[in-house]
């Protein structure tokens, strides 16, 4: 079950290696364990693809495809998880890794108002930068983390439970076999 969910939901290995940005990896993209999906493979590729979505830089799915290529994890679902921080969800992930650096940090949050200007930005960052980048390491370390087990511990479920879906189909077949053996002709 779960390989197949993921293959369907999976970019397609031909889109990744056309991928402009992607084509820095050169032929590293040719190892076929990128591309191949298990349980290691994607629980791998879980870990750093969500550990990837929480670093506040742009770039994250050539980091991701990076890390992929170095940990032997699939590529695909890797760089795909990354898009859990999205330009519509990333506000309020990172505004929670924010929040969650600053109590680890046990500084009060900053007073918050915007403002475009360079200035402004490199001001901020003073002041919201050390919380920030706590907190994102944090999270992105305890969902890949959380991600791992729970992927390795799905796909065994289901691995179990295929099998226990084998073992009762297979009396059932032979009680349909023996009795036609056993028959005079």
């Amino acid at each position: 079950m779960p390989k197949k969910f993921f293959q369907r939901y999976m970019p397609k290995r031909e889109a990744l290696r056309d991928n402009k940005a992607l084509r820095v990896f050169g032929s590293l993209l040719h190892d076929p364990n990128l591309w191949c999906l298990n349980r290691r493979s994607a629980s791998g590729a879980f870990a750093v693809g969500l550990f990837m979505a929480f670093v506040p830089l742009p770039s994250q799915m050539i980091m991701a495809a990076g890390l992929a290529i170095l940990f032997g994890v699939n590529l695909p679902l890797s760089v795909a998880l990354v898009w859990i921080s999205n330009p519509i969800t990333m506000p309020v992930l990172f505004y929670l890794a924010y929040k969650l650096g600053a109590w680890m940090m046990n500084t009060p949050p900053y007073p918050f108002h915007f403002e475009l200007s360079w200035h402004y930005l490199v001001e901020q960052m003073g002041h919201i930068g050390p919380p920030f980048f706590l907190g994102c390491m944090t999270s992105g370390l305890v969902l890949a983390v959380i991600g791992y087990f729970a992927v390795r511990g799905i796909w065994r479920y289901s691995v179990v439970r295929s099998w226990q879906k084998r073992k009762l189909r297979i009396p059932k077949k032979l009680k349909e076999v023996l009795p036609k053996q056993n028959k005079p002709s």
